[in-house]
């Protein structure tokens, strides 16, 4: 996956997901995700290994695509999207008939 695309993805799941992570997890994520920080950086802020870093920024990557897997509040929330703006533009109730169907 290219590096913006899969940045992109993971601050959309963090969005939706991080209240289930730890002050730690949530500080890591958010220098190295939306501020551009490297593992060194971070790590020297915080006093830790570099390598302690990866090892938490990779776990909550891990756990960001199992709770969408499983969950699918992302998917579904730009689906129900997707549909309203089909409908907002055509006007066809197909579209509404469709995210009513979502709540089912």
């Amino acid at each position: 996956m290219e590096k913006l695309v899969k940045t992109e993805l993971l601050n959309e799941l963090f969005e939706t997901y991080k209240d289930l992570f730890t002050e730690k997890q949530i500080e890591y994520f958010k220098y190295y995700y939306e501020l551009d920080y490297s593992y060194q950086e971070i790590g020297e802020m915080f006093n830790v290994s570099r390598n302690a870093i990866f090892d938490s920024l990779k776990k909550v990557e891990d756990s960001l695509y199992m709770y969408e897997e499983k969950l699918k509040i992302v998917e579904k929330r730009n689906l129900r999207k997707e549909y309203l703006d089909c409908y907002l533009k055509t006007n066809d109730k197909v579209y509404l008939d469709k995210l009513k169907g979502m709540d089912e």
